[in-house]
């Protein structure tokens, strides 16, 4: 557990629980796992009874374990036919794996704004990016906050183009009472460390139709059929499966999540209430039609703040004893963004019209999840810990 001395309240100490979270539940999964004799999907029943647990949590028709959520993404994406000659519309503002996802299959990720308040991708940015080359649409759910999927179904219908909604952030969530497998389009998921369920790395796709999932599969176990004993391999592919341990602790970890989002749930309408409070903050704003936001983050911003002075900021938060983080970089604005297929412009270029993202590049800041596990105490130490720091500054 970790220790924090606030300032104002120095006899207080404070101990954030850790993460990941874990106990007999995890221990059985793997027992049992190991205890079967077949370690991975094809032998065993852990990666099968998951998916099917996940989906079933999820409101989805259908859900395919793999590796990694970057993975999830790409597989998500080569299953609605992203390939060369295709373009992309991701949020400028992202972890990295939206872009690279697309990139990797010799699509162009076309980076658009966000909103301002939610971090979410901006609906109009989106539909002014559309060309006859856009293949598919990539909301993030960005810290657990649904995306505008009224806005975002709409434009789809009407464009012809599908949606692949970025997950990561968003187990759990829920867009006007329905959980996210079950908005009509396909989900990707991360189960890496600091998620809100982990196996320390994973990840997961729900699909709504039964034949986007049988093409997943085989994709994602190198075009080989479920059955086959003959190597005759149906499609391109590569190994993304999930191994039995892996799914094993999933299971343990879905069993958890619910208390854990029903906690923080209860804790950031504090906190954001406490930290818009302080001079200078601006905590993330919400979404009245995301009915459930399980809250991967705890983020806000400073606007105005210079990079330098905010990059300050989390090392002081840090040294104070808080999981702070500066939050990603405008994906335009890293050289892996270059590396792979482009857009034909500059990063200028592409800033010129994603202002929301640079300002968010320099000014925001992100709590790792764990502290709104914490008690109602605790929300007011960390705000009293970011309005000391800031005065210091």
């Amino acid at each position: 557990m970790e220790r924090l001395i606030v300032a104002g309240i120095s006899s207080q100490n404070l101990e954030f629980p850790q993460w990941p979270q874990f106990g007999d539940e995890e221990r059985a999964g793997l027992m049992r796992a190991l205890e079967q004799g077949q370690w991975w999907r094809i032998g065993g029943n852990e990666v099968d009874l998951f998916e099917e647990e996940f989906a079933g949590y999820h409101g989805a028709g259908h859900a395919l374990a793999v590796t990694t959520g970057t993975h999830a993404l790409e597989l998500a994406l080569q299953v609605l036919g992203v390939g060369p000659g295709t373009e992309v519309i991701v949020p400028a503002f992202t972890f990295i794996s939206s872009s690279q996802a697309a990139q990797r299959l010799g699509a162009v990720a076309v980076p658009v704004d966000v909103d301002p308040d939610t971090y979410c991708i901006d609906v109009a940015a989106a539909a002014a990016a559309i060309t006859p080359r856009t293949r598919a649409i990539m909301p993030v759910h960005m810290a657990g906050l649904v995306s505008d999927m009224d806005g975002l179904g709409k434009l789809a219908a009407d464009a012809g183009v599908p949606l692949i909604q970025d997950a990561a952030h968003a187990h759990g969530a829920e867009w006007r009472g329905r959980r996210v497998g079950d908005l009509g389009s396909v989900a990707a998921f991360s189960f890496q460390n600091g998620k809100l369920m982990t196996a320390g790395e994973g990840g997961a796709v729900t699909f709504p139709e039964a034949e986007q999932y049988e093409l997943a599969f085989l994709r994602h176990s190198c075009g080989r059929p479920r059955t086959d004993r003959s190597y005759l391999h149906r499609t391109s592919g590569s190994n993304f499966r999930m191994n039995e341990f892996s799914a094993s602790v999933l299971r343990a970890q879905l069993s958890r999540l619910d208390e854990q989002i029903e906690t923080r749930q209860q804790r950031w309408p504090l906190l954001s209430g406490l930290l818009a409070q302080i001079p200078g903050v601006v905590p993330q704003g919400g979404d009245d039609r995301c009915t459930r936001n399980p809250h991967y983050m705890a983020m806000f911003r400073i606007p105005g703040v210079t990079e330098e002075r905010r990059n300050a900021l989390v090392d002081a938060l840090i040294e104070r004893g808080l999981p702070a983080f500066a939050a990603f970089r405008a994906i335009y604005r890293t050289p892996a963004f270059w590396e792979l297929a482009a857009p034909d412009e500059s990063a200028e270029d592409i800033a010129r019209r994603c202002p929301v993202s640079e300002e968010l590049t320099r000014d925001c800041v992100w709590l790792h999840h764990r502290t709104l596990l914490g008690t109602e105490q605790q929300m007011h130490a960390i705000a009293d810990v970011v309005a000391d720091v800031l005065g210091r500054l």
